[in-house]
Protein backbone atom coordinates (compact mmCIF):
# COMPACT_ATOMS: atom_id res chain seq x y z
CA UNK A 1 0.00 0.00 0.00
CA UNK A 2 1.44 3.41 -1.29
CA UNK A 3 1.44 6.20 1.32
CA UNK A 4 2.20 9.52 1.41
CA UNK A 5 2.89 10.84 5.25
CA UNK A 6 6.65 11.09 4.55
CA UNK A 7 5.54 13.87 1.99
CA UNK A 8 2.86 15.57 3.87
CA UNK A 9 5.54 15.65 6.95
CA UNK A 10 8.20 17.45 4.64
CA UNK A 11 5.40 20.04 3.53
CA UNK A 12 4.05 20.51 7.03
CA UNK A 13 7.91 20.71 8.09
CA UNK A 14 8.38 23.85 5.36
CA UNK A 15 5.44 25.46 6.53
CA UNK A 16 6.26 25.34 9.42
CA UNK A 17 9.84 26.72 9.13
CA UNK A 18 8.37 29.67 7.05
CA UNK A 19 6.09 30.31 9.79
CA UNK A 20 8.66 30.54 12.52
CA UNK A 21 10.95 32.62 10.59
CA UNK A 22 8.64 35.12 9.14
CA UNK A 23 7.44 35.03 13.51
CA UNK A 24 10.91 35.48 14.12
CA UNK A 25 11.49 38.26 11.54
CA UNK A 26 8.82 40.14 12.94
CA UNK A 27 9.58 39.77 16.48
CA UNK A 28 13.52 40.97 15.93
CA UNK A 29 12.42 43.69 14.34
CA UNK A 30 9.66 44.88 17.07
CA UNK A 31 11.21 43.71 20.08
CA UNK A 32 15.18 43.20 19.51
CA UNK A 33 17.26 40.10 19.56
CA UNK A 34 16.62 38.95 23.05
CA UNK A 35 13.06 38.53 22.61
CA UNK A 36 12.47 34.11 23.70
CA UNK A 37 12.33 31.71 21.47
CA UNK A 38 8.83 30.64 22.99
CA UNK A 39 7.35 34.04 22.92
CA UNK A 40 8.35 33.64 18.64
CA UNK A 41 6.54 29.44 18.66
CA UNK A 42 3.46 31.44 19.79
CA UNK A 43 3.21 34.17 17.26
CA UNK A 44 4.01 31.40 14.62
CA UNK A 45 1.06 29.22 15.88
CA UNK A 46 3.61 26.34 16.89
CA UNK A 47 5.37 24.47 20.13
CA UNK A 48 8.68 25.46 21.37
CA UNK A 49 9.79 21.74 20.30
CA UNK A 50 9.57 22.89 16.48
CA UNK A 51 11.43 25.77 16.59
CA UNK A 52 14.45 23.80 18.54
CA UNK A 53 14.05 20.84 15.77
CA UNK A 54 14.34 23.51 12.87
CA UNK A 55 17.22 26.35 14.63
CA UNK A 56 18.62 24.01 17.63
CA UNK A 57 20.26 27.43 18.94
CA UNK A 58 19.06 31.11 18.95
CA UNK A 59 21.91 32.06 16.84
CA UNK A 60 21.17 29.73 14.52
CA UNK A 61 17.53 31.64 13.83
CA UNK A 62 19.13 34.67 13.88
CA UNK A 63 21.62 33.64 11.12
CA UNK A 64 18.40 32.28 9.54
CA UNK A 65 16.41 35.20 9.42
CA UNK A 66 19.07 37.79 8.21
CA UNK A 67 19.67 35.29 5.32
CA UNK A 68 16.26 34.89 4.28
CA UNK A 69 15.39 38.59 4.10
CA UNK A 70 18.87 39.06 2.06
CA UNK A 71 17.73 36.18 -0.21
CA UNK A 72 14.48 38.41 -0.55
CA UNK A 73 16.34 40.69 -1.67
CA UNK A 74 18.28 39.16 -4.14
CA UNK A 75 14.70 37.53 -5.52
CA UNK A 76 13.42 40.89 -5.88
CA UNK A 77 16.06 42.63 -8.00
CA UNK A 78 16.22 40.17 -10.47
CA UNK A 79 12.61 40.59 -11.28
CA UNK A 80 13.32 43.91 -11.49
CA UNK A 81 16.44 42.86 -13.94
CA UNK A 82 14.25 40.64 -16.28
CA UNK A 83 10.97 43.62 -16.08
CA UNK A 84 12.46 46.96 -16.11
CA UNK A 85 15.05 49.06 -18.10
CA UNK A 86 18.38 49.50 -16.73
CA UNK A 87 18.26 52.31 -14.89
CA UNK A 88 15.00 52.37 -13.29
CA UNK A 89 15.95 48.60 -12.01
CA UNK A 90 18.73 49.65 -10.29
CA UNK A 91 17.20 52.29 -8.33
CA UNK A 92 13.89 50.77 -7.78
CA UNK A 93 16.89 48.08 -6.42
CA UNK A 94 18.51 50.26 -3.86
CA UNK A 95 15.20 52.18 -2.65
CA UNK A 96 13.99 48.41 -1.93
CA UNK A 97 17.47 48.10 -0.01
CA UNK A 98 16.80 51.03 1.78
CA UNK A 99 13.35 50.47 2.69
CA UNK A 100 13.71 47.15 4.20
CA UNK A 101 16.89 47.92 6.25
CA UNK A 102 15.12 48.74 9.50
CA UNK A 103 13.95 45.29 9.52
CA UNK A 104 17.21 44.19 9.18
CA UNK A 105 19.25 46.50 11.46
CA UNK A 106 19.41 44.80 14.87
CA UNK A 107 20.20 41.68 13.30
CA UNK A 108 23.14 43.16 11.05
CA UNK A 109 24.30 44.72 14.01
CA UNK A 110 24.43 41.48 15.98
CA UNK A 111 26.57 39.84 13.00
CA UNK A 112 28.81 42.46 12.93
CA UNK A 113 29.91 42.49 16.29
CA UNK A 114 30.61 38.75 16.60
CA UNK A 115 32.34 37.50 12.78
CA UNK A 116 33.29 34.41 14.39
CA UNK A 117 29.88 32.97 13.65
CA UNK A 118 29.93 30.04 11.09
CA UNK A 119 27.76 31.13 8.49
CA UNK A 120 28.59 29.82 5.14
CA UNK A 121 24.60 30.00 3.72
CA UNK A 122 24.81 33.51 5.08
CA UNK A 123 27.64 34.69 3.22
CA UNK A 124 26.81 33.02 0.02
CA UNK A 125 23.31 34.67 0.02
CA UNK A 126 25.80 37.95 0.81
CA UNK A 127 27.61 37.48 -1.87
CA UNK A 128 24.87 37.00 -4.46
CA UNK A 129 23.00 40.20 -3.20
CA UNK A 130 26.65 42.17 -4.20
CA UNK A 131 26.96 40.44 -7.48
CA UNK A 132 23.13 41.52 -8.05
CA UNK A 133 23.99 45.23 -7.16
CA UNK A 134 27.01 45.07 -9.21
CA UNK A 135 25.44 43.77 -12.28
CA UNK A 136 22.83 46.51 -11.71
CA UNK A 137 24.65 49.20 -11.48
CA UNK A 138 27.44 48.73 -14.48
CA UNK A 139 24.04 48.03 -16.49
CA UNK A 140 22.44 51.55 -15.03
CA UNK A 141 26.05 53.31 -16.11
CA UNK A 142 26.12 51.67 -19.55
CA UNK A 143 22.83 52.58 -20.68
CA UNK A 144 23.92 56.73 -19.28
CA UNK A 145 21.75 56.78 -15.91
CA UNK A 146 24.35 56.08 -13.56
CA UNK A 147 27.62 58.46 -13.42
CA UNK A 148 31.20 55.96 -14.50
CA UNK A 149 32.84 57.10 -11.37
CA UNK A 150 30.24 55.07 -8.85
CA UNK A 151 31.87 51.88 -7.85
CA UNK A 152 29.54 49.01 -5.73
CA UNK A 153 30.97 50.05 -2.40
CA UNK A 154 30.03 53.67 -2.92
CA UNK A 155 26.56 52.44 -3.53
CA UNK A 156 26.91 50.63 -0.50
CA UNK A 157 27.79 53.39 1.38
CA UNK A 158 25.02 55.62 0.32
CA UNK A 159 22.65 52.92 1.18
CA UNK A 160 23.84 52.81 4.93
CA UNK A 161 23.58 56.29 5.51
CA UNK A 162 20.24 56.51 3.51
CA UNK A 163 18.92 54.13 5.59
CA UNK A 164 19.95 56.06 8.77
CA UNK A 165 18.18 59.25 7.72
CA UNK A 166 15.18 56.57 7.16
CA UNK A 167 15.25 56.12 10.85
CA UNK A 168 15.68 60.35 11.80
CA UNK A 169 13.19 60.74 10.61
CA UNK A 170 9.80 59.83 11.91
CA UNK A 171 7.53 60.59 8.94
CA UNK A 172 8.11 58.60 6.03
CA UNK A 173 7.40 60.37 3.21
CA UNK A 174 10.11 62.94 4.51
CA UNK A 175 13.04 60.28 5.07
CA UNK A 176 12.06 59.33 1.57
CA UNK A 177 12.10 62.41 0.03
CA UNK A 178 15.64 62.87 1.51
CA UNK A 179 16.82 59.33 -0.26
CA UNK A 180 15.65 60.57 -3.35
CA UNK A 181 17.61 63.70 -3.23
CA UNK A 182 20.60 61.83 -2.22
CA UNK A 183 20.22 58.78 -4.89
CA UNK A 184 20.00 61.84 -6.89
CA UNK A 185 23.62 62.65 -7.01
CA UNK A 186 24.24 59.14 -8.48
CA UNK A 187 22.71 60.42 -11.49
CA UNK A 188 25.37 62.09 -14.56
CA UNK A 189 23.34 65.36 -14.83
CA UNK A 190 24.28 66.21 -11.12
CA UNK A 191 26.78 68.55 -10.66
CA UNK A 192 29.66 66.98 -9.65
CA UNK A 193 31.32 68.25 -6.11
CA UNK A 194 33.93 65.29 -5.59
CA UNK A 195 36.23 67.02 -7.53
CA UNK A 196 39.33 69.13 -6.97
CA UNK A 197 38.09 71.80 -6.54
CA UNK A 198 36.53 73.06 -3.06
CA UNK A 199 32.99 72.04 -2.14
CA UNK A 200 32.04 74.79 0.31
CA UNK A 201 31.93 78.54 -0.88
CA UNK A 202 35.35 79.59 -0.75
CA UNK A 203 34.21 83.08 0.13
CA UNK A 204 34.47 83.03 3.82
CA UNK A 205 33.06 86.63 5.23
CA UNK A 206 35.81 85.73 8.13
CA UNK A 207 38.67 85.15 6.00
CA UNK A 208 40.92 88.33 5.42
CA UNK A 209 41.10 89.67 2.47
CA UNK A 210 43.74 89.24 -0.36
CA UNK A 211 45.94 92.04 -0.49
CA UNK A 212 46.33 94.42 -3.08
CA UNK A 213 48.34 97.62 -3.96
CA UNK A 214 47.25 100.75 -2.62
CA UNK A 215 47.55 102.88 -5.58
CA UNK A 216 46.36 100.86 -8.36
CA UNK A 217 44.54 98.06 -7.03
CA UNK A 218 46.60 94.79 -8.31
CA UNK A 219 47.02 91.85 -6.66
CA UNK A 220 49.64 92.15 -4.55
CA UNK A 221 52.22 88.68 -3.89
CA UNK A 222 52.16 87.38 -0.09
CA UNK A 223 55.37 87.00 1.01
CA UNK A 224 56.15 84.40 3.99
CA UNK A 225 58.36 86.59 5.76
CA UNK A 226 59.23 90.66 5.93
CA UNK A 227 56.86 93.42 6.23
CA UNK A 228 53.31 92.67 4.35
CA UNK A 229 54.04 94.93 0.94
CA UNK A 230 51.54 98.05 0.22
CA UNK A 231 52.54 98.84 -3.28
CA UNK A 232 53.08 96.65 -6.40
CA UNK A 233 56.33 98.55 -7.36
CA UNK A 234 58.20 101.88 -7.25
CA UNK A 235 55.98 103.49 -9.32
CA UNK A 236 52.85 103.03 -7.31
CA UNK A 237 54.60 103.85 -3.84
CA UNK A 238 55.89 107.02 -5.69
CA UNK A 239 52.71 108.32 -6.67
CA UNK A 240 51.43 107.47 -3.29
CA UNK A 241 53.75 109.98 -1.67
CA UNK A 242 53.40 112.49 -4.41
CA UNK A 243 49.38 112.89 -3.21
CA UNK A 244 50.32 112.71 0.74
CA UNK A 245 52.99 115.07 0.38
CA UNK A 246 50.30 117.22 -2.53
CA UNK A 247 48.69 120.28 -0.50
Amino acid sequence: MTTTTGAGDRSDARRNRARVLSAAGEAFAERGLDVPLGDIARRAGVGAGTVYRHFPTKNALVEAVFTQQLAELVASGERRTARSAPTEAFFGFVLDVIATSGNRATVCDLLSDDPSWPRPVLMATVGRLHQLLTALLRAAQRAGGVRPDIGPDDVVALTVGCAAMMTARHERAAGLRLVRLTLDGLRPSAPAVTEGRSFRDSRNPHAHPAPVCKDCGAALTVHPTGRPARYCGAACRQRAHRRRLAP
